[in-house]
């Protein structure tokens, strides 16, 4: 373990909604929400205003919208996430070469390997803690001046340390752990608090007394490692006493991301498998933004009561993190599945990662194809006098009518928009043929006016995300 805090972690504070708001005056200082708009749509980020009324990352969006019916709810906008994130990863690697991205907002850095890392060896401890303040300050600092958002830092010697560190600074905070004083920061802490201490095995340490991070430490090696296992026992057991050698590793390249379930009662009613490989794909999907990425193919896992495990796997025409098209492709490879003897074990995963692109053509398209075929299916149903015509004329008319028309437009709120006499905007809402845009840009002193257009109007069109800060000096 080191003697210097030089390993900090830094997190961005509620990174999409922060965005949205830097992005659109109008919303600064009100509740933003950001995530699926669909009937299953879960919250992706919520901006602290909202976090207030109890939205939550990972809360379906149903219920995000009872609990804060006046926030914005916006779809998200990688291609202007992506772009902050690029600009706070080349400041980080400014400070060390050493980085390790853990998703877009997120990374840890080991300060020793960067210019400063001469300084910091040659400190005393208590020097050397003040060198690690001043730096985290100025790399705050910096990010504000750069975008406008601010990200809390956490400063330890170790990975495990600066992350629990940074979580007690949030929001826009920094805080610095002193090396030698892990096992009593980390005594009082329940013990989800420690990494890869998820929901079951929490449940398996509380059937043992054990509910804190002290109960761990004083429970030993031996009863960890029969509770859960030699390796996950003892990893437990060294984070308990605030042991953690492991190493920033930049450029992680995973090869596929997946979740699973183990269920203590074997599953064997259909609606309720399905069910549970819905919540799967959620929770697939969140890991899966969390990284920054998407993929093409949806992988489903199943293990039968028997203990015979099958996997089945569906390739998409491209990359894809949208929740919805992840879902349905899970579902019907579980349909695959004979299922009627019971499943004790459930996984969904996603492979052949791609980087996030601006936007999910591959889910849009879907959208886009079924929402086209509802409207045609209420359209060719309701035509009444002449119009009608015969079934069969109906029919062909109907036919004539889909080979020449375009496809209907469709727009998301907080979609980036561009007017020919208006200049840029954002989309606040659509629908029965009408499109509201308020144009506004980051750099407007005040929120700007809102006018409303047909949806197909010629002067209105999609445009790219605009950078937070005017481009200056330093090219942002």
């Amino acid at each position: 373990m080191r003697s210097v805090p030089s390993i900090i972690h830094l997190d961005m504070d509620a990174f999409f909604a922060a965005v949205e708001q830097a992005s659109k005056p109008s919303l600064r200082g009100k509740p933003v929400i950001v995530g699926g708009l669909g009937g299953r749509g879960v919250v992706s980020t919520a901006s602290y205003e909202a976090r207030k009324f109890g939205v939550h990352s990972a809360m379906p969006m149903a219920q995000a919208r009872r609990l804060c019916p006046n926030a914005a709810f916006l779809t998200g906008r990688f291609e202007a996430y992506r772009a902050n994130s690029e600009i706070v990863m080349s400041l980080l690697r400014e400070r060390s070469p050493l980085v390790e991205p853990l998703s877009l907002d997120e990374a840890f850095v080991d300060l020793e390997a960067g210019p400063y890392g001469p300084a910091l060896a040659d400190a005393t401890p208590a020097e050397g803690a003040q060198l690690v303040l001043a730096l985290a300050e100025d790399l705050r600092a910096d990010i504000v001046e750069r975008t406008g958002l601010t990200a809390s830092v956490g400063a330890a010697a170790s990975k495990l340390m600066a992350k629990i560190a940074s979580e007690q600074a949030k929001p826009d905070g920094l805080v610095l752990i002193e090396p030698g004083s892990e096992r009593s920061v980390l005594a009082p802490m329940p013990v989800r608090a420690l990494p890869g201490i998820g929901p079951a095995t929490e449940q398996a340490l509380r059937r043992a007394g054990l509910t804190s991070v002290a109960d761990l430490a004083e429970a030993g090696f031996e009863e960890l490692v029969g509770l859960l296992g030699k390796a996950h026992g003892a990893g437990v057991f060294q984070m308990a006493l605030g042991w953690d050698e492991r190493p920033v590793v930049p450029d992680r390249d995973a090869k596929s991301v997946s979740v699973e379930d183990t269920f203590e009662v074997d599953l064997a009613d259909r609606e309720r498998i399905l069910r549970e490989v819905d919540h799967l794909a959620a929770r697939c999907v969140r890991r899966l933004r969390a990284a920054g990425r998407s993929g093409r193919t949806v992988v489903l896992k199943v293990r039968r009561f028997d203990f015979s495990t099958l996997t089945r796997s569906e390739t998409l025409r491209g990359p894809t993190d949208d929740p919805e098209v992840i879902a349905a492709t899970a579902r019907r490879l579980a349909g695959q599945v004979d299922t009627t003897g019971g499943v004790r074990l459930l996984g969904v995963g996603v492979a052949q990662l791609a980087d996030y692109t601006q936007e999910d053509l591959f889910a849009q398209l879907e959208r886009e194809e079924r929402g086209a075929a509802e409207e045609a299916g209420a359209g060719t149903g309701t035509g009444t006098g002449a119009d009608s015509g015969s079934e069969s004329e109906s029919g062909e008319v109907g036919a004539e009518k889909a080979s020449v028309e375009p496809a209907v437009r469709r727009w998301w709120p907080g979609q980036d928009v561009t007017h020919r006499e208006f200049g840029p905007g954002w989309v606040q809402g659509s629908g029965v043929g009408r499109v509201t845009v308020r144009f506004e840009t980051p750099y407007s002193e005040r929120p700007g006016r809102v006018r409303t257009f047909a949806v197909d109007d010629e002067e209105l069109s999609a445009s790219g995300a605009l950078p937070l800060r005017r481009p200056g000096p330093h090219g942002a």
